[in-house]
């Protein structure tokens, strides 16, 4: 299987592809495609990583991936434990620049349409009050026809084009130059330590992953990510802690070790760098929310 990049089906009927995912878990491997991508999470959770993010997702998230990013929404352990059909839903419009026709997007009516493709390169999360109003027309887009489908497809552009109502996700967009076998190796990187974050983990043993010296991957990982790998790993126990934190009844110190730390203060000073609390104060939060 490939991993970068990946293929979307075409079709010929519409300008723009509408998928329908409705499986046990979300395709679970780092890959890129060219078309722009406009997902809405219906149901499941999860980590997404989108460039140099790593953050959750759940129901309700609409997230725009630009142009060859690579990405994955990879659902939470529970999900391909349990293995239930259905379990993890999302609707997803494919569309490039040539979906509308040779210059569509060039047109000067579509000036805020055409910055938003040029910034989805970071990511986009939609959170601003336009986002019951995008997810109705994402949801009811498939059973529209003829003009009506392309009005609406339009009004979500439009929606999404409105900088209040999105924030960018990855720090700057990255390189999507990826060549296949880079892809493979990253993937296999980012799939060991989504599967093994919770035991302590060493640069040899994701060196020897990689099939590069530890300095070899280190500069690597660093030019591929925007950061280094233990701060990579860092952000991955800490996103599955704030999940325990909310959804789990453990006390701190349970989820410390958990999440694969082995030292409380080091626990609580990676949590506040990377969250902006401590968290007694994220559950505090959260609560209050």
């Amino acid at each position: 299987m490939k991993v970068l990049p990946f293929k979307i089906p075409k079709v010929t009927e519409h300008s723009f592809r509408v998928q329908h995912d409705v499986e046990p878990h979300f395709y679970d491997t780092l890959h890129q495609h060219p078309e722009t991508q406009i997902t809405l999470i219906q149901q499941s959770t999860g980590t997404l990583i989108l460039g140099d993010h790593i953050g959750e997702f759940q129901p309700g998230d609409v997230i725009v991936v630009g142009a060859n990013i690579p990405h994955v929404f990879r659902n939470d352990r529970s999900y391909y434990e349990d293995e239930i059909e259905g379990a993890a839903k999302a609707i997803s419009l494919f569309f490039d620049e040539e979906s509308l026709g040779q210059g569509f997007f060039e047109l000067p009516e579509m000036a805020e349409v055409r910055h938003l493709l040029n910034v989805s390169g970071r990511g986009l999360k939609v959170v601003g009050n336009h986002k019951d109003p995008l997810k109705e027309l994402i949801l009811n887009i498939d059973v529209k026809v003829g003009v009506k489908r392309m009005t609406d497809f339009l009004e979500i552009l439009h929606l999404l084009s409105k900088e209040d109502q999105t924030v960018f996700l990855s720090s700057e967009a990255l390189n999507s130059g990826f060549k296949e076998s880079e892809g493979q190796r990253l993937n296999d990187i980012f799939q060991f330590t989504m599967k093994e974050y919770q035991r302590p983990i060493s640069l040899e043993e994701v060196a020897d992953i990689a099939n590069m010296t530890v300095s070899a991957f280190c500069r690597y990982f660093k030019q591929r990510t925007r950061k280094t790998y233990i701060n990579f790993l860092n952000e991955v126990r800490v996103g599955q802690a704030c999940k325990m934190l909310v959804n789990e009844d453990r006390t701190i110190g349970e989820i410390c070790y958990l999440s694969g730390f082995n030292n409380l203060s080091h626990f609580n000073r990676k949590f506040k760098a990377i969250t902006g609390y401590s968290p007694k104060q994220y559950i505090r939060n959260i609560r209050v929310g």
